[in-house]
């Protein structure tokens, strides 16, 4: 639902707390990452009701204005909220919060990833990030210039999934990512030089940068208990690894 509205951000706020239907408020998107705001953004904001409440807010789900974009939920759905959602929700700021702490909990466990899901995300993004490193090599070699960014960007976002994966982190929209990673580092990454070798291979799909990466992912992979898939590519390998020239 898209229209002007009259209502502030704030004076909403006041409106949705002085509600009793009203358990929980929670702030996503650029207002709630310190410093990510500009004049164009909008408050994201979660407006959790109490399973089975009748307030008239419940109409306001799906509104979106210049100020204001609400998604209204019940506290159940809320608890179920994920996926495509789940890094929104993991830095989002809770406002209300009248169901003695669940729906602070609920953020707080979307920011972690159990170890059943990290153990079944990780070799999967391992292996479509070797997939598409692969190709973009092989392209690069066979003289495919465009296809070879192509697939040199599409490894970035494998690559992104597993390193957060392997940190049981839910993956930053790409938006987010410098912020995320300058107050929430990658353990074992330096986060300049990380930022700087991801802006040359999607910048310009650099081969010896895309190499030089796969070799540090690579050990990161085996011991973290991923070898299989590695060791699955075989021979392949020496393509995907850091030429011998370069060390």
């Amino acid at each position: 639902m898209s229209a002007p509205h009259p209502m502030s951000y704030e004076a909403f706020v006041a409106r949705a707390t002085d509600d009793p239907d009203v358990v929980g408020l929670v702030l996503k998107g650029s207002h709630a990452h310190e410093g990510m705001a500009t004049r164009y953004s909008d408050h994201d904001l979660y407006v959790v009701i109490a399973d089975g409440a009748a307030t008239g807010l419940a109409a306001l789900d799906g509104f979106r204005s210049a100020r204001l974009d609400l998604v209204v939920v019940t506290a159940a759905e809320f608890d179920r909220l994920g996926d495509w959602e789940r890094y929104a929700i993991a830095r989002a700021r809770v406002l209300l919060d009248r169901l003695g702490g669940r729906i602070t909990r609920t953020v707080a466990a979307q920011g972690r990833l159990g170890v059943a899901e990290a153990s079944r995300v990780a070799p999967a993004r391992l292996a479509a990030y070797a997939n598409a490193h692969y190709r973009s090599l092989k392209n690069a070699r066979d003289g495919n210039p465009l296809a070879a960014r192509l697939d040199a960007a599409d490894s970035v976002g494998f690559l992104l999934d597993l390193l957060f994966a392997l940190d049981r982190r839910p993956r930053p929209y790409n938006k987010y990512l410098a912020w995320e990673l300058d107050r929430f580092p990658l353990p074992g990454w330096d986060t300049r030089g990380l930022l700087a070798i991801l802006g040359r291979i999607t910048g310009a799909g650099d081969v010896g940068a895309q190499r030089e990466l796969f070799g540090r992912v690579e050990v990161l992979a085996r011991a973290a208990g991923h070898a299989a898939t590695l060791d699955a590519w075989g021979g392949d390998l020496k393509l995907m690894r850091p030429s011998e020239d370069s060390h």
